[in-house]
């Protein structure tokens, strides 16, 4: 997993792509109407997005059609899965104390 693939996602605009194309394969202007970035805008973050490998580009026609490639996303999961565990322990933790909490204030 690069480090780079969090600067690419680090870009509202950009997590906003995809967004839109989390429902499937979309033309630019569906895009841009979705996300109301200028054409151009979108234009750009498909490319730096489509460099970065998570986007692909399927001519159909004269349409070019836009979608999200999985593998780069699997390759983020799979990297915080190491630290998901950890996360989860620490908030079943403070769950734990939360509930503890509340009965305390129950028999008071």
């Amino acid at each position: 997993m690069d480090i780079n693939s969090f600067l690419i996602l680090a870009d509202p605009s950009r997590r906003r792509v995809l967004d839109a194309l989390s429902d499937g394969e979309r033309q630019v202007n569906d895009i841009v109407r979705a996300v109301g970035i200028h054409q151009s805008g979108v234009s750009r973050h498909l490319r730096i997005l489509s460099e970065a490998g998570f986007v692909t580009m399927r001519p159909d026609g004269q349409r070019r059609l836009y979608a999200l490639k999985p593998d780069p996303f699997r390759e983020i999961d799979d990297w915080l899965a190491k630290y998901r565990a950890h996360w989860e322990a620490r908030l079943d933790r403070f769950g734990a104390a939360l509930e503890a909490r509340q009965e305390a204030n129950k028999e008071k």
